[in-house]
């Protein structure tokens, strides 16, 4: 059932994408979302797609393997799209029932919606499948040095982000191995009432809740068997470097954005 879900995955790539500078990912990922949804304008989205897609080659990341990971998301995108498409009632009715009526714009902003939250995930996917969780750790805390002066735990907040991410696809796999355990039993998830299989869901999270808490305990007692104690003192093995490449796409994601505002205030 999770066996399918990219996202917290690293799948190793010797590409433009990979070697990029993990600081320049997460900038070029910052820009990208928030200028996404500044422009509705057709031009804006089309260029938006094109970017996207041009970044998926070039990070090198098997075709098949991300339709197959999509898979889970495209039913979030589906009722994301079905919702606008039923509470929307503006333009003209496409079609009308007893039940239900259909109007242009519900077509029109479902789309739009379901179109940006499609390239929102496959970049934001691309993050985590070219970028190792150290290097994307270290990228959060550069990124967030600024804010250490104001006595904000930069480095303790980036390692907490770069350890959830890792740990989806593990939780993903404890909850798949919890499911087979119940069904093995004669536990049934797809049959009854609504309020049955919410009931027939608690014999999951119990579990899973109680692993996860182990796990974590585990990972607390590993990490003060090492001697870790935050960021005092710490150095690191591995130095970031600001390559050519890496202004050469954030020059790219800031001429999309600069379109993106021309679109906005002209049209």
């Amino acid at each position: 059932m999770f066996d399918n879900v990219i996202i917290g995955q690293y799948v190793p790539r010797e590409s433009f994408i990979h070697r990029m500078d993990p600081r320049a990912k997460i900038i070029a990922i910052f820009i990208f979302i928030v200028f996404l949804f500044i422009s509705r304008h057709p031009v804006v989205l089309m260029l938006a797609a094109i970017l996207t897609g041009v970044t998926f080659l070039l990070a090198n990341i098997p075709f098949r393997y991300y339709i197959k990971g999509m898979h889970f998301i495209a039913i979030i995108i589906l009722l994301t799209f079905l919702l606008h498409l039923f509470m929307t009632n503006d333009g003209r009715v496409l079609l009308d029932l007893s039940w239900i009526t259909i109007y242009s714009g519900g077509v029109i902003e479902g789309s739009l919606i379901a179109l940006r939250l499609f390239l929102l995930v496959l970049m934001a996917s691309l993050l985590t499948l070219s970028t190792m969780p150290m290097d994307l750790t270290d990228g959060l805390e550069r990124l967030m040095k600024p804010l250490a002066a104001m006595g904000v735990p930069t480095h303790e907040l980036a390692l907490m982000m770069s350890i959830a991410l890792r740990f989806i696809p593990t939780l993903l796999e404890e909850t798949s191995k919890i499911i087979n355990a119940q069904m093995a039993r004669g536990a049934n998830f797809s049959k009854g009432s609504l309020w049955t299989r919410l009931k027939a869901l608690i014999p999951i999270l119990v579990p899973l809740f109680i692993q996860s808490f182990k796990r974590a305990e585990d990972l607390a007692t590993a990490m003060e068997a090492r001697g870790y104690n935050g960021s005092k003192g710490r150095t690191k093995f591995r130095r970031l470097q600001w390559k050519r490449n890496d202004t050469i796409a954030i020059g790219v994601l800031l001429i999309f954005a600069l379109i993106t505002v021309i679109f906005r205030v002209y049209t």
